[in-house]
């Protein structure tokens, strides 16, 4: 099993806690403030101030983080120089680790020119952005860049999904992003492609091969890639603000409030849908692979 730890600060874990409210796990670990289970992977923070990450891509969850102050990230030796003023296309996505709602992927496009206007906007990682700012912000950077958003709802994601795991559907919908967008602006052609890597590259390769079309041009792969170019934290924010627009639809048909994450809420509600229309209500609005689903028919 792979492990990463980071040793953080009182105020740092607390930011940590915040973001996996949505998977946080009600044992209680000897001396630790929280444990959380996103994606299969644990995270388990110790009052001593240390956070364990286990899981496969442990070390990637970890590096979301680095020290979790915010602050840029460090360079890159495998980016260009001088890599955030180049004109760049990036990509990011947001529902992956959540039961209710669709998987978002988005490809934006941040001219030099525009970076400037971006930075003002207060463009910058989604997580450090509350759902309103991101809202807001999501329909400004629309009109300012060019982007291309693929939102596959959980009907969509569940006829798909025993064909392609997690990880192939991502490259898949990141690469159609990115050809789509490439077609938009052509002939204008970007200094760098850059995706918020989910996966080594090698796997991305693997997968994208196996496309009808897949982009040939030069891809670059970082984690926390939005702090590396402000085209991927406008691919993040647009994304997210899509990702709760459709919890939003879901919540108006169904009379409840829908959550985000995979914790004990989702589990309740996923019960709840359960009794009134069995699994063919439950797959309009869930990823049905998810260990929720075994979870609330126990519940039911």
């Amino acid at each position: 099993m792979n492990s990463a730890v980071l040793k953080l600060s009182k105020s740092e874990i607390q930011k940590l806690k915040t973001y996996y409210t949505d998977y946080l796990l009600n044992k209680k670990v000897p001396y630790s403030d929280f444990s959380a289970k996103k994606n299969g992977i644990s995270i388990t923070a110790y009052t001593s101030g240390k956070v364990l990450f286990q899981g496969n891509n442990a070390e990637q969850e970890a590096a979301r983080w680095g020290n979790a102050t915010g602050s840029p990230a460090k360079k890159s030796s495998n980016l260009p120089k001088n890599f955030a003023s180049l004109s760049v296309l990036g990509s990011d996505e947001v529902g992956n680790g959540s039961y209710f709602g669709p998987l978002c992927v988005c490809a934006a496009y941040a001219d030099k020119e525009q970076l400037a206007v971006l930075k003002q906007l207060g463009v910058k990682d989604s997580k450090m952005l509350t759902d309103d700012q991101i809202r807001k912000m999501s329909i400004t950077i629309k009109e300012l860049i060019p982007y291309r958003l693929l939102v596959v709802n959980p009907e969509k994601y569940n006829e798909i999904q025993p064909k392609y795991n997690a990880v192939r559907m991502k490259v898949a919908l990141h690469n159609q992003a990115i050809r789509l967008l490439l077609e938009q602006i052509a002939p204008t052609k970007p200094d760098a492609i850059l995706i918020d890597q989910f996966t080594s590259e090698a796997n991305y390769m693997k997968y994208v091969k196996q496309e009808p079309q897949w982009v040939e041009e030069k891809i670059y792969f970082v984690t926390k890639g939005e702090q590396y170019h402000l085209s991927v934290a406008a691919a993040s924010i647009i994304s997210r603000a899509s990702f709760l627009e459709e919890l939003d639809k879901s919540s108006l048909e169904l009379g409840m409030k829908v959550p985000s994450g995979a914790g004990k809420p989702s589990d309740e509600l996923a019960a709840k849908l359960l009794r009134q229309g069995g699994i063919d209500l439950l797959k309009k609005y869930v990823k049905l692979h998810f260990a929720n689903t075994e979870k609330a028919q126990k519940m039911v």
